[in-house]
């Protein structure tokens, strides 16, 4: 399958997503050292180095040429710099389903380019996959990430308690769902709202 956004339009006009280069290992690794991103992910190492995000490019090839996951990096259209990660990841083929994961670097939290990159990631995922669900764990302490899953209408289905040894303490999880057809209606309702 091709990968192709040209019609996949960002609210917010300064970024776009797009497969990751090897020419991005700088930038990733730039953005994720900073123990603030770890602290909330289950994945990413800390310290974090640049063999690290050499390393998770060649991963994110593989897995994108087997259609096991989709990782894109968060680009600055100005600079074209990756600035963060958005990934549909744990494919299930036959019951069209995946996980949504993403990060992005700290200076460029609270401006709304998470959410923004999600819906890109979204219209991906439902629209030129067929995907039928998106799902994603949160750690209950990351609100920020919470209320990035909110925007973008995901629903609540349930939490696990203390799943999840990190940084020497117990986290609950929280498990939030979305369906295509509930994302499609509201990428109407945003359409509609919007002047042409």
């Amino acid at each position: 399958m091709d990968i192709t956004f040209a019609k996949l339009k960002s609210p917010i006009p300064q970024i776009a997503i797009r497969p990751l280069k090897f020419c991005d290992a700088q930038n990733v690794y730039k953005n994720v050292k900073d123990k603030a991103i770890s602290r909330y992910t289950i994945q990413i190492p800390y310290p974090y180095h640049k063999a690290d995000a050499l390393k998770f490019i060649k991963y994110s090839e593989k897995t994108r040429r087997e259609k096991s996951a989709y990782i894109f990096g968060v680009e600055l259209k100005d600079n074209k710099q990756v600035i963060g990660i958005v990934s549909l990841s744990k494919i299930d083929k036959k019951n069209k389903n995946c996980e949504l994961g993403y990060w992005l670097g700290k200076k460029y939290w609270s401006k709304g380019i998470a959410s923004a990159a999600v819906k890109l990631v979204l219209d991906f995922g439902f629209n030129k996959s067929n995907l039928h669900r998106v799902y994603s764990r949160v750690f209950a302490s990351n609100t920020a990430s919470l209320r990035v899953l909110e925007k973008n209408k995901f629903l609540l289905e349930g939490i696990l308690f203390e799943s999840v040894w990190r940084n020497g303490i117990w986290h609950n999880m929280m498990t939030y769902g979305l369906l295509k057809d509930d994302f499609n209606r509201k990428l109407i309702i945003d359409r509609k709202q919007k002047p042409d």
